[in-house]
């Protein structure tokens, strides 16, 4: 996996991890498209933002996360990856 990759799912992940708390009352089950540590939206299923990650980021560099209590950190499969 490539430093900016790595670097990115990171940064969004620590991003997330901190605004959890404040996303949970009124997020909760719902996924945050991510990218550069910023959330882009919310979507009701992980398709839905993982697609429109892939429509509007033609590098890959985004990440989707589950708005839930404990979030996951799965590295690199928190990362929305193409299907290439």
């Amino acid at each position: 996996m490539n430093e900016e990759l790595l670097r990115e799912i990171e940064v969004n992940y620590a991003m997330f991890h901190e605004k959890l708390p404040d996303l949970i009352p009124d997020r909760r089950g719902k996924f945050a498209l991510i990218r550069h540590g910023e959330i882009i939206e919310f979507y009701d299923t992980a398709r839905d933002a993982f697609l429109t990650g892939q429509k509007l980021f033609d590098d890959d560099l985004f990440s989707v996360q589950e708005v839930i209590e404990f979030p996951i950190d799965l590295g690199f499969f928190s990362h929305a990856v193409p299907d290439r």
